[in-house]
């Protein structure tokens, strides 16, 4: 084993025994039984050192994932993620508040691949029309309340008790970025179709699959440029808040909707009484 590996595996222990979730470079230090130069010098500084801790720790749950060969449904994909994501929080709560706190200056580089591996995912979503946002905000959507979801589980167990609590969430967020379709029914072999979403999301939904498409086979009719202002645009439309068509929606812009009464009651003239 070498020194740098000694020293991690030795921290993680520490920090995963650690009743507030701390652990001092003097503790690594006597533990490895190496000198304060020695771990400095493989660190850098505390901070150092606790950010290779959190992506030594988190590299075997991110193994699986890296392993892990796409489904047919990668909507389900994405919610098996979601749960093998909070599982491991509640499994390594101390690794995980570290993780993500905001004392931590730099991401870890385990939190920027889970993010990838998500936006991955979801891009394959969009390219089967099965989303109504952009692969981007979308991640940014589930990544936060996956987080969110986990670090109240882990900090205070005893007031999220609901054992559905984090499935709760998980759908609420996924029907905010997914179909119905993708939400009710298996995907299609053939993938969903932007006529499939509902009314009024038909547009965000095309723009969502189309933009994943360029993305994952840039058309040579296009220079680099051209289809990078492309996919911002589609971007844009994607997540262009729906509104859907109602009723009167042809009137002219700030004009109220008045409906259509039927002739039989509106009196005529002839017919309408004259007082004596």
């Amino acid at each position: 084993m070498s020194t740098r590996t000694r020293i991690l595996e030795v921290a993680a222990e520490l920090l995963a025994k650690s009743p507030n979730g701390d652990i001092s470079t003097r503790a690594v230090c006597d533990a490895a039984q190496v000198g304060a130069p020695v771990l400095y010098r493989q660190f850098g500084d505390k901070e150092g050192l606790l950010s290779a801790v959190v992506d030594h720790g988190f590299d075997a749950y991110l193994a699986t994932k890296r392993l892990h060969e796409p489904g047919a449904d990668p909507v389900k994909d994405l919610r098996d993620g979601w749960d093998s994501h909070v599982a491991f929080a509640v499994a390594n709560p101390n690794l995980y508040r570290l993780m993500n706190s905001p004392a931590m200056r730099k991401p870890p580089a385990s939190a920027l691949e889970s993010h990838r591996i998500l936006t991955r995912d979801l891009e394959r979503a969009a390219a089967l029309g099965l989303l109504r946002i952009s692969p981007e905000l979308a991640a940014q959507m589930i990544m936060s309340a996956n987080v969110g979801v986990a670090l109240m589980l882990v900090s205070r167990p005893a007031t999220f008790t609901d054992p559905d609590m984090s499935r709760r969430v998980r759908d609420a967020v996924h029907a905010a970025a997914f179909t119905p379709e993708a939400m009710h029914s298996p995907t299609p072999s053939g993938g969903a179709s932007a006529t499939q979403a509902a009314p009024g999301t038909e547009t965000p939904v095309a723009a969502a699959r189309l933009g994943a498409l360029l993305r994952q086979s840039p058309p040579s009719a296009l220079t680099a440029v051209e289809a990078a202002l492309l996919s911002e645009w589609l971007e844009r439309v994607a997540n262009t808040p729906s509104t859907p068509s109602t009723p009167g929606s042809h009137d002219a812009p700030g004009a109220p909707h008045t409906p259509d009464a039927p002739d039989a009651a509106v009196p005529s003239p002839a017919a309408t009484p004259r007082s004596s």
